[in-house]
C-alpha cells in the first residue's frame, strides 16, 4: 500500500470486514482510495474476477480501469476485476438471464429518441416537448421502481393520470418488441433478481465484493440492485459525497445514504477530509457555503496547499460586459502566468449562457470545447439518416428499423410493429428477418403486411446498389426515396423544417465528401457511421478553454474558474418555486403551503450543493460574477446578487465604480491585445 496515503484513505482501503462507506470530500482522492482498495483486496486473497466496480458514466469506468491496469500486471486474461457502469452491469445480468423474465438473449435496446417516438405516438401528439416530459415522468416512475398501476397511485395531477396511460401504452409496446430502455437496464434486473433468488444467488458468487463510486447519485431502483446483489454477506464499499448531490432532478435520492445506515446497522463510516485540489481560501468560501445545509455526516474541508489567491466577485452591467470581462482577464491571467488555455474554465447554471460567451472567444480567437450541449450527430433529423445506414448495416438492429420505418410515416403504426416484434420474438428472429416470414401473413391484415414488405423490399435494393454504386448517387436516391425533405416540412414549421434540412444536407454533404475521399462505397461507410458521436467527443482533446455547464463539470478540476451568473433566479435557479406565500386558515391549503414550501427548501439546498461543486472544481483562482442587468429576448431585466455569494462571506456589491460595464470591457481587452502584440517579440 502506497505510503503517500493519509490515515482516513488508508483506513478506508483497509477494511475489509462488512459494509463500509466512505464520505468523500471534493477533491479528497476518493477514485485513487478505490483502486488502492481493488488492490489491496486482491492481495488479500480475493479473487480478482469476483471484484465488481461501479461506476455511473462510460469515462469514469475507463478511467478507472486504466489507472487499474499497471496495479494489477501479472492477471491471467479474462481474471480483471469488473469496471462498469450501472447499466452496463444490467445489460450483462438480462443477456446472461434475462429469459427467465421473457426477454430474448438478443432484446433490444432502445435510446431516448426511439423512447420518445413511441410515446409521441402513444400521447397522440406533434408536439415533441410534451413527449419528452411524460418520458420523464414515467423515467421517473421507473427508477422509483413504480410499475403503471403504481404510478396510477400516485398520479396527483391531469398532467399524471396521462402520463399513466402513455406508461401502459410505453411499457406494453416495449414487451411486443422485446426492447427495452435505459432505465430497464436497472429495473429488469431487480424484478429478476427478486424473483428468482437461484439467479440473485449466481450473481453474488460472481461479484462476491462491490464498489460503488458517487453513491450519493443512487436512486431507489439502484440502491435496491446493489442490495440485492450484495445480498446477506453485504461485502462492498460506497463511496459518496451527500454535499455533491446534484441530480435529484432524474431521481437520485439522498435517502440513500439513511437507507444505508438503517438496513446495515454495522455499517463503518469513514471520512475524508483533507483536500489535494484547491487553496485554503477556496475551501473556507466552499466549507461556509455548504454548512447552510442540513448533514448526515457532518465533515470540513481542509488543505495543506496554501492561502492562494483571493476569490474575486466581479459585477457587470449586462451579460455582454460579463463574457467580455471574463475573456479579457482570462487572457490576462494566461499571459501573466505563462499558462494555457486549457487551464482555464467558465461555468454555468444553463446551456443558454455559453452563446454570449462563444461569440467573445470566437471574436477574440480563442480555442474552446462546450460541455453539456448537444453534438451534432445527436440531433434529430441526423439520428433519422443515421437509422436507415445502420439498417444498412446490420439488418437486426430491430431500433433501428423502428426509427427508419417509421420516419417518416409510412402507414406502418404501433398495433403493426407490435405484432410484428411479438412474431419475432417467438421466432427468434430480427424485425426485419420476421418481416418476410411466410408465417406473418396469419397475424396480419394485407395492408398493413405491404406496408411492412414495401418497406423491407426498398432498404434491401439499396443495401444491394450501397455495395457496388458510387457512395453519392445511392445516398441520394435513399434521401429522395423516403421523402424525407417533406416529412420535415410536413411536420414542422417552415422556420424549423429549413434548419433541420440544412443539417441534413450538411451530413449528406459531409458523407459524400468522405467517400469520395476514401474511396468507398455506401455500405463500407454505413459501417462507420455509428462511430461518428465518439469522434465528435474527441474533438475536446487539446489546449482549449472549457465551456460547461455545472453539472457537467461534475468530477472535473482547473486551475482556474470563472463561474458566471451567480444570481438569484440563475443560480440558485428558481426552478419554477416562486416565491413562498402565506398559509391559509384553510387546512388543506395549508398543507398545500406546507409541502410547497418543503419541496422549495430541498430545490434551494440542492441549488447550494450545484454552487458548492462549481465552487471546488477551482484549483488556484476562482473568480464569481453577476450582472445588474441580464437579457432576456429583447428585454433588460434587473438582477440581485445570488444569496449563495454572502453565505460564503464574500461581498457581492463592489463600489459602483468598480461595475464592469460593456464599454469598459472593451477599452480593456483592447489595451490588453495592443500589449499581447507589443511583447510578441520580446525574447
Amino acid at each position: 500500500m502506497s505510503t503517500s496515503l493519509n490515515a482516513a484513505q488508508r483506513a478506508a482501503i483497509r477494511h475489509l470486514d462488512g459494509p463500509c462507506l466512505v464520505i468523500a470530500g471534493a477533491g479528497s482522492g476518493k477514485t485513487r482510495v478505490i483502486t488502492q482498495k481493488i488492490v489491496h483486496l486482491v492481495e488479500s486473497g480475493h479473487d480478482p474476477a469476483a471484484i465488481g466496480a461501479i461506476t455511473f458514466t462510460n469515462k469514469a469506468a475507463r478511467e478507472m480501469a486504466e489507472r487499474l491496469r499497471p496495479l494489477l500486471r501479472g492477471l491471467a486474461p479474462g481474471r480483471e476485476p469488473t469496471v462498469s457502469t450501472f447499466h452496463s452491469l444490467g445489460v450483462r445480468i438480462l443477456r446472461r438471464d434475462g429469459t427467465r423474465i421473457g426477454l430474448k438473449r438478443a432484446f433490444s435496446i432502445l435510446d431516448a429518441e426511439d423512447a420518445a417516438n413511441i410515446v409521441q405516438t402513444s400521447l397522440g401528439t406533434t408536439d415533441r416537448k410534451a413527449a419528452r416530459a411524460t418520458l420523464h415522468r414515467i423515467s421517473l416512475w421507473k427508477n422509483a421502481l413504480l410499475e403503471p398501476d403504481g404510478a396510477a397511485a400516485v398520479a396527483a395531477s391531469e398532467a399524471d393520470r396521462q402520463a399513466v396511460r402513455a406508461y401502459r401504452d410505453y411499457a406494453a409496446t416495449l414487451v411486443a418488441y422485446q426492447a427495452v430502455d435505459f432505465d430497464d437496464l436497472i429495473r429488469l434486473p431487480v424484478r429478476l433478481l427478486r424473483e428468482h433468488e437461484d439467479v440473485a444467488q449466481a450473481w453474488r458468487e460472481m461479484l462476491r465484493y462491490l464498489l460503488i463510486d458517487e453513491y450519493q447519485d443512487t436512486n431507489a431502483c439502484q440502491y435496491e440492485l446493489l442490495r440485492l446483489l450484495a445480498g446477506p454477506r453485504a461485502a462492498f464499499t460506497a463511496v459518496g459525497d451527500d454535499d455533491q448531490s446534484i441530480y435529484g432532478w432524474r431521481g437520485a435520492s439522498l435517502e440513500n445514504l439513511q437507507r444505508l445506515g438503517a438496513d446495515y446497522p454495522s455499517l463503518a463510516v469513514i471520512k475524508l477530509e483533507q483536500n489535494y485540489r484547491s487553496s485554503t481560501t477556496i475551501l473556507a468560501a466552499a466549507n461556509h457555503l455548504i454548512g447552510h445545509n442540513p448533514k448526515l455526516h457532518d465533515k470540513r474541508l481542509w488543505s495543506e496547499l496554501g492561502v492562494g489567491d483571493p476569490i474575486a466577485v466581479v459585477l457587470c452591467e449586462d451579460d455582454e460586459a460579463e463574457a467580455e470581462s471574463i475573456v479579457m482577464r482570462l487572457q490576462a491571467l494566461r499571459f501573466e502566468r505563462r499558462l494555457t488555455w486549457a487551464d482555464f474554465a467558465i461555468l454555468y447554471r444553463g446551456n443558454h449562457q455559453a452563446r454570449v460567451f462563444e461569440q467573445m472567444l470566437r471574436k477574440e480567437k480563442i480555442p474552446y470545447v462546450l460541455s453539456g450541449g448537444q453534438s451534432f450527430f445527436e440531433r434529430s433529423e441526423i439520428r433519422d439518416l443515421i437509422s436507415y445506414l445502420r439498417l444498412l448495416v446490420n439488418d437486426e438492429d430491430d431500433p433501428a428499423l423502428i426509427r427508419a420505418i417509421t420516419t417518416p410515416k409510412r402507414g406502418v403504426g404501433t398495433a403493426t410493429l407490435a405484432a410484428l416484434g411479438t412474431y419475432a420474438g417467438e421466432r427468434h428472429l430480427s424485425m426485419f428477418a420476421a418481416l418476410f416470414e411466410t408465417g406473418l401473413a396469419a397475424r396480419l391484415g394485407a395492408r398493413q403486411l405491404e406496408g411492412l414488405r414495401t418497406f423491407g423490399a426498398f432498404i434491401n435494393r439499396i443495401a444491394y446498389r450501397a455495395g457496388r454504386e458510387p457512395a453519392a448517387q445511392v445516398l441520394a436516391d435513399l434521401v429522395s426515396g423516403i421523402e424525407y425533405r417533406e416529412h420535415l416540412f410536413a411536420s414542422h414549421d417552415d422556420k424549423v423544417a429549413a434548419g433541420k434540412w440544412t443539417n441534413a444536407t450538411d451530413f449528406i454533404a459531409w458523407l459524400e465528401r468522405r467517400a469520395e475521399e476514401d474511396g468507398s462505397n455506401l455500405l463500407q461507410l454505413a459501417q462507420t457511421v455509428t462511430l461518428l458521436a465518439q469522434i465528435d467527443a474527441q474533438r475536446s482533446d487539446g489546449d482549449t478553454v472549457r465551456l460547461s455547464t455545472i453539472h457537467a463539470a461534475k468530477g472535473l478540476e482547473f486551475p482556474h474558474v470563472f463561474v458566471a451568473g451567480c444570481e438569484e433566479g440563475l443560480l440558485p435557479h428558481h426552478g419554477g418555486l416562486g416565491e413562498a406565500k402565506e398559509g391559509e386558515a384553510d387546512p388543506a391549503a395549508a398543507l398545500a403551503v406546507a409541502r410547497d414550501d418543503a419541496l422549495r427548501t430541498a430545490h434551494i439546498e440542492e441549488e447550494r450543493r450545484l454552487m458548492y461543486v462549481a465552487v471546488t472544481r477551482a484549483q488556484r483562482s476562482l473568480t464569481l460574477t453577476w450582472c445588474r442587468t441580464r437579457r432576456r429576448g429583447k428585454e433588460k431585466l434587473g438582477r440581485e446578487p445570488s444569496r449563495f455569494l454572502a453565505e460564503m462571506q464574500l461581498a457581492a456589491r463592489p463600489a459602483a465604480a468598480a461595475t464592469i460595464t460593456g464599454a469598459a470591457a472593451r477599452d480593456r481587452l483592447g489595451a490588453l491585445r495592443d500589449l499581447l502584440s507589443a511583447k510578441t517579440d520580446v525574447p
